[in-house]
């Protein structure tokens, strides 16, 4: 079961939503006329999806997507009638999971969530190796720069200083990233 969120323009539209989220076994909690605030409004009712149904994603609605796929991500299962390469590339940009042209249909409804749900979580997925790989790097370049103090400083060569720094952190108990920042610290404070 699903805890669905429901942004709709037009009431009439959004009560067959509703009423076909509910056949399926899933739990309506909210329905929204538009997604103005949606940061908030994600953050007080805590969906786990969020299904807009447009005659076309106005920008204001696209913009409140964005933000909200950087602060409180959530698969997205848009439905709109506009086709336009443009409209689709920009939702997809904001966050949208899954936007289906073709109209809603209550029965292909539970399909086209699971469609949203598994695309979300292999975006999260890469998304999360983005994150992990440039936060090693940045690790990376933050080593290799104390190492090049330690090397000049004490006329070491590469593999000493790397050596002095692994025996420094595990001394310390500490990650080698944090001795290596400390010791740029101490550089730039004494080298100024």
């Amino acid at each position: 079961m699903l805890k669905v969120l429901v942004i709709d323009e037009i009431q009439e539209r959004a009560l067959e939503i509703c009423e076909g989220l509910t056949r399926s076994g899933h739990m309506v909690a909210a329905v929204l006329s538009d997604a103005f605030k949606l940061n908030d409004r994600i953050k007080e009712i805590l969906p786990d999806v969020v299904l807009i149904n447009t005659d076309s994603p106005s920008r204001d609605t696209l913009e409140n997507l964005a933000v909200m796929n950087q602060d409180f991500p959530r698969p997205v299962l848009m439905f709109s009638e506009d086709s336009g390469d443009d409209a689709i590339r920009q939702a997809m940009r904001a966050g949208v999971s899954s936007y289906v042209v073709d109209g809603l249909s209550p029965a292909r409804l539970e399909a086209l969530l699971k469609v949203a749900t598994v695309r979300f979580d292999e975006y999260m997925a890469l998304r999360r190796e983005r994150d992990d790989a440039q936060r090693k790097l940045s690790e990376r370049v933050v080593i290799d720069r104390a190492k090049g103090v330690l090397m000049k400083a004490r006329g070491m060569g590469e593999d000493e200083a790397y050596h002095a720094l692994r025996k420094l952190a595990m001394e310390r108990g500490r990650r080698l990233v944090d001795v290596a920042e400390e010791i740029l610290a101490s550089a730039k404070l004494l080298l100024g």
